[in-house]
């Protein structure tokens, strides 16, 4: 189930779920990871079906090699997996930064009036480093102002679904005692994760006020979006990196 945020251009951006791909299998429909056991042809397939949805070919795709980090990246000309980084900012028209999740909250910025967007990769680990601050900061480099970024949050795993431990919780109240708003008691010794509210929140921090929040859990929306969580919970997750995972994308 793809989805569009109120606050950004139709045209200029998407969240792509996991249906209407040319995946099979454990990899079934839209799956765009580069890196998965999937068969490459069909891959190619689905981001060339991707970007045809903007009238673009799947050259123009910028595909970041992500992990878990909060680099943030300047990208000229798109390049497919050879950018190590997990925030990407351009203003140049045509170039069409991407995401790739399952699970981990893709936040997608533009501000088309001084004609720069960016784009992270938000798991929880690169949320608390800082990737979405640093990818706000170069956007401003670039000469962004703002109060002019629109910013969208993504479909990810909601807070019902994202039960975390005391040591998880401990790496964020150390950092900062006021993020323990994202938390919700759970079980003993145990919390829920609010990982699109603290997006929204880091987004907040640097002063950005038109944001959305797309309020969709991947973990429970089975049938439309790809949950690395659930395929754990599965036992379905056979080697690290190899499971599938939808794009988002924005671009000028």
């Amino acid at each position: 189930m793809s989805c569009r945020a109120p606050n950004l251009p139709p045209a200029k951006h998407c969240f792509f779920g996991s249906a209407g791909g040319y995946s099979e299998g454990f990899y079934r429909g839209l799956n765009v990871n580069t890196k998965s056991d999937d068969d490459a042809a069909r891959v190619a397939a689905n981001l060339q079906k991707a970007a045809a949805c903007f009238g673009l070919d799947g050259s123009r795709l910028h595909l970041l090699n992500q992990g878990v980090s909060a680099v943030t990246e300047y990208v000229e000309e798109p390049t497919q997996d050879k950018m190590t980084a997990d925030g990407a900012v351009t203003d140049r028209p045509n170039v069409v930064l991407c995401i790739r999740t399952a699970d981990c909250a893709p936040v997608l910025l533009a501000d088309y009036e001084h004609g720069v967007v960016g784009a992270a990769h938000a798991g929880w680990r690169g949320a608390l480093s800082g990737v979405i601050e640093n990818t706000v900061d170069l956007m401003i480099a670039k000469g962004a102002k703002a109060e002019s970024i629109a910013a969208a949050v993504g479909p990810c795993i909601g807070q019902a679904s994202y039960e975390v431990d005391e040591g998880f919780y401990r790496q964020f109240v150390e950092k900062d005692a006021g993020f323990a708003r994202f938390f919700a008691a759970g079980r003993a010794a145990h919390y829920q994760f609010d990982l699109e509210a603290f997006c929204r929140g880091r987004l907040e921090a640097k002063g950005i006020e038109n944001i959305s929040v797309s309020g969709l859990d991947t973990y429970a929306l089975a049938d439309d979006y790809y949950s690395f969580r659930r395929f754990t919970h599965r036992n379905q997750v056979k080697k690290p990196k190899c499971f599938p995972t939808e794009l988002s994308a924005v671009f000028l």
